[in-house]
């Protein structure tokens, strides 16, 4: 008996099982312990493949690839500290929804515990993080392949967001050729080999029913809060609202068009706070909400019902307001809760809102990081995406932009870390294919650096924006310790990225103006591949702008 052809089987199982379920993508990284997943993985002409040498990369590279297609996406690596590199983007998936299927080879149990190379103790060791986990045994045709093929089933059936670990440990040897080892083993799956459907097909959708006293709800004086949702989902949203005559609070992720611009500074005015208090319910569709004024304002306000819709479980609403969790696709939820016209019942909040984004308008004419966040429409690619980074920048795209409704919209703000952005918007132009404008600072940028090596393989025109205000200047928009602020908190690197784009061969531009910035971008979107603009702005500029507006805005 052939160890190494036995272990290539029985990982064929579970490479053809995930086709089963929609996985097409698949990311791996080098390793020896994970050769059976890797070469059953080649093997396999149902996926498309991707590699990168940096599994924390490579799980955020899955996550983009997740959040465009909608699908389970698996990922491959060897054993070891290379299994730990996946937590960040587990846990962000888990947040956020995307579908990981994370495929960890590990040492089998005789390894373990006992000082054998590169062997750790890999079960359990998301904790809690995972939607599901399955620790494998040792491949062996004690076990019948319809044991392995209906548990792999039962698990991707019943996955509805979040990650699935399956620990998969293999006894050397890893190499060799092929021989009829496991061949009987495998034929046990008779048709099923000829077939594209589960061997075991599970039923295990979660929806709210249709709220029957909608129509009493819906001539009340309402708010539509709108989170996190899809391009398509965002233009019915808008349009809902408006037939209602409900006032709309968009976040920058909504792709609603935000039809009243800057919230995250006209929800700092009184007489908005004072107008919104009258809402006698409030809709919020779709989690994840970026602006601190909307944040604040979701947290103490106290209308008679607080609905939120998303299609992931959980509460999802960290004030814990009475009202009703529903579980629901936004679109779906829309079609069974239509909208009555209705004539808007806010009349100061219009008004706030057309004079913050005149505010706005005149404070960031300037060559600046606010200017870019106020203009940011205007460079968006046509039949394409925008990804937005975290801390500073999303805040004040949020609050000084409005972006096209309908246009497709994406960052990671689950657990809203640095790292791994570069790679996530990597994974979000290859599963679409579309050209892709992606905003990011310095410090996010240097977290990510080696993902540049993704932007390599783009498929499209994709432009990279790296925001240099030399540190992370989110901190002066917190009650930082003056004195400490610089060396524990913003740590200035005083670096530039050109360099950084030379050595993985990306062009790169460092515009000192707007007409610069347009002409480097028009460049940028007639070619394939990826492109690099470094912005180097002053360093307090945005966070003080932003301070300024809403200062003004609040006395209007």
């Amino acid at each position: 008996m052939s160890v190494s052809s036995f272990n290539r089987r029985w990982a064929a199982v579970i490479l053809e099982a995930l086709t089963r379920h929609g996985v097409r993508h698949v990311c791996i990284a080098p390793g020896s312990r994970s050769t059976p997943l890797t070469l059953a993985a080649a093997e396999n002409r149902a996926f498309i493949h991707h590699t990168h040498f940096d599994e924390r990369g490579l799980g955020h590279l899955a996550l983009g690839l997740a959040k465009v297609s909608q699908a389970p996406v698996a990922v491959i690596v060897t054993s070891g500290t290379a299994v730990a590199n996946l937590y960040p983007a587990l846990i962000e998936a888990g947040l956020t929804g995307e579908r990981l299927i994370l495929l960890t080879a590990d040492r089998p149990p005789e390894l373990i515990d006992c000082g054998a190379n590169q062997a750790i103790r890999q079960q359990g060791i998301f904790a809690s993080h995972p939607s599901q986990a399955l620790s494998l045994p040792r491949p062996t045709q004690d076990i019948p392949a319809s044991w392995l093929v209906s548990t792999l089933d039962n698990a991707l059936g019943s996955l509805r967001s979040g990650a699935l670990h399956i620990n998969c440990p293999f006894a050397e040897p890893l190499y060799g050729e092929m021989d009829e080892t496991g061949t009987q083993w495998q034929a046990a799956l008779g048709e099923w080999w000829e077939s594209d459907q589960p061997w075991l097909r599970a039923q295990t959708s979660l929806e709210s029913a249709k709220q029957r006293d909608w129509y009493f709800w819906r001539q009340k004086r309402g708010v539509v809060v709108a989170g996190r949702m899809s391009a398509a989902e965002g233009k019915l949203v808008a349009e809902w609202a408006q037939t209602l005559g409900w006032p709309l609070i968009g976040d920058v992720l909504s792709q609603t068009g935000q039809p009243l611009p800057c919230a995250d500074l006209w929800l700092g005015n009184a007489r908005a706070v004072t107008e919104l208090a009258q809402a006698q319910i409030v809709v919020q569709l779709g989690a994840s909400l970026t602006g601190k004024r909307l944040l604040q304002w979701q947290a103490t306000c106290t209308p008679q019902e607080y609905w939120l819709v998303d299609p992931h479980e959980g509460r999802l609403d960290p004030a814990h307001h009475r009202g009703r969790r529903l579980v629901s696709r936004i679109d779906e939820w829309l079609a069974l809760h239509p909208a009555e016209k209705r004539h808007p019942w806010v009349n100061a909040i219009p008004g706030l809102s057309r004079q913050a984004w005149e505010l706005t308008t005149r404070r960031c004419e300037s060559f600046s990081e606010a200017g870019l966040a106020h203009r940011i429409s205007r460079y968006l690619p046509q039949q394409g995406q925008l990804f937005v980074g975290n801390s500073l920048v999303v805040r004040l795209i949020d609050a000084f932009a409005r972006l096209p409704a309908g246009y497709p919209v994406y960052s990671n703000r689950g657990a809203s870390g640095i790292d791994g952005l570069i790679s996530t918007a990597a994974g979000v132009q290859r599963a679409s294919g579309k050209p892709t404008l992606a905003i990011v600072g310095d410090l996010s940028a240097l977290y990510d650096l080696n993902a540049l090596a993704l932007l390599r393989q783009a498929s499209a025109p994709f432009v990279l924006i790296v925001v240099n205000n030399n540190g992370g200047q989110i901190f002066s928009l917190l009650p930082t310790p003056q004195n400490e602020r610089e060396r524990f908190y913003l740590m200035p690197q005083n670096v530039e990225f050109a360099h950084a784009a030379a050595m993985f061969s990306l062009a790169y531009h460092r515009p000192e103006s707007w007409n610069a910035l347009e002409e480097a971008l028009e460049n940028a979107w007639r070619r394939p591949g990826a492109t690099l603009i470094e912005l180097v702005v002053n360093a307090t500029d945005g966070a003080q702008t932003l301070q300024h507006l809403l200062a003004q805005v609040s006395q209007l």
